[in-house]
């Protein structure tokens, strides 16, 4: 067992008070751009930017390049002009990928089965994708949107296309302007993200951890887990395929949550905490109804409409509940 350092404990306890006060206005343009120089290059650290992140999110004005640091698109330490060189070798290696799909497919719908029913579940789940807002406007291109899923499931041999992958593109494309920037925005994602929220390398790691941290965290409520809730936490297995996307009210709460899992503050995994705390939303129904697996699982789908501010600071302050503990050395490997 091992307790975290007092310099930890103190960054936890800031973390976890942020948002119990007014959280000040989100890092906009004229404050963003004031943390480059006259090159381009950061003039602040990149932690400063990212504890700013956290604690107050980003405006939509500077979403689209800030992400592209937090994702490993730019780097931190480039300068404007190797920016633009970047970017422009980007565009070029998604072109030469089209170029190369287009070229293969012929031998993939041939050769590989799994293409042509990958292919037809993508059609299928961007069928169900609502394409305009209230007002009637196109928010999205579903054409574009295929053939980015369709490149990323060819050229992607760790994450092969799941269900869900659809709606976490969109998001991407309702963010950024080009199709390149969409594509490598969403590889660089999955990376950055440790693949959280690929079924057949994080999903699983997620689900036993969040286990282990109820175990840890609340012996009363995973009592009754092993109980009458038996089975309930493996199938909480959306909520981290899809980045709990479907649990907020707005695109703006999405991405206010992604963004933060970017900057790796407070911590590693943050994913998971954010787990714990949405089931600690249900704890006292369960427990008081004495509720089986099943109707744990309804209770848990019910949680929509969240807030993302709210349940950041929740997850945060279940963070600076936990470093004051001793914890177990598989929950410090994975947080810390």
């Amino acid at each position: 067992m091992t307790t975290l350092s007092p310099e930890n404990s103190l960054s936890a306890r800031q973390s976890a008070s942020f948002i119990l006060v007014k959280r000040k206005p989100p890092i906009d343009k004229t404050e963003w751009d004031g943390f480059f120089d006259e090159n381009g290059h950061l003039a602040k650290s990149r932690d400063f930017i990212c504890v700013n992140i956290l604690e107050r999110g980003l405006h939509p004005t500077v979403r689209t390049e800030a992400w592209k640091f937090l994702t490993g698109y730019y780097s931190w330490q480039s300068s404007q002009d190797e920016r633009l060189t970047v970017d422009s070798t980007r565009r070029k290696n998604y072109e030469a990928l089209c170029q190369m799909y287009q070229k293969i497919q012929p031998l993939l719908e041939n050769l590989h089965r799994n293409f042509i029913e990958t292919r037809n579940s993508i059609t299928y789940d961007i069928k169900k994708l609502y394409d305009k807002d209230p007002l009637g406007n196109v928010l999205l291109d579903k054409k574009r949107l295929e053939k980015i899923l369709l490149l990323s499931y060819v050229c992607n041999t760790q994450a092969e296309y799941q269900q869900g992958f659809h709606e976490m593109v969109m998001i991407f494309q309702l963010m950024v302007e080009h199709d390149h920037e969409t594509f490598w925005l969403f590889q660089f994602f999955l990376q950055k993200t440790e693949h959280s929220c690929v079924i057949n390398i994080g999903v699983g790691k997620n689900l036993d951890m969040l286990n282990t941290l109820i175990n840890f965290l609340d012996p009363v409520f995973a009592e009754h887990l092993k109980g009458k809730g038996a089975g309930a936490v493996p199938s909480l297995f959306p909520w981290f395929c899809l980045c709990f996307q479907r649990a907020f009210k707005t695109f703006d709460d999405v991405w206010r949550l992604w963004e933060v899992l970017l900057t790796g503050k407070p911590c590693r995994n943050f994913q998971v905490l954010v787990a714990y705390s949405m089931l600690q939303m249900v704890r006292q129904q369960v427990l008081q109804e004495s509720m089986t697996g099943d109707d744990i699982l309804l209770a848990c789908n019910n949680l929509i409409d969240l807030d993302a501010d709210e349940l950041i600071s929740a997850a945060c302050i279940v963070y600076a509940e936990l470093i004051q503990k001793d914890v177990p050395q598989s929950l410090k490997d994975f947080f810390l």
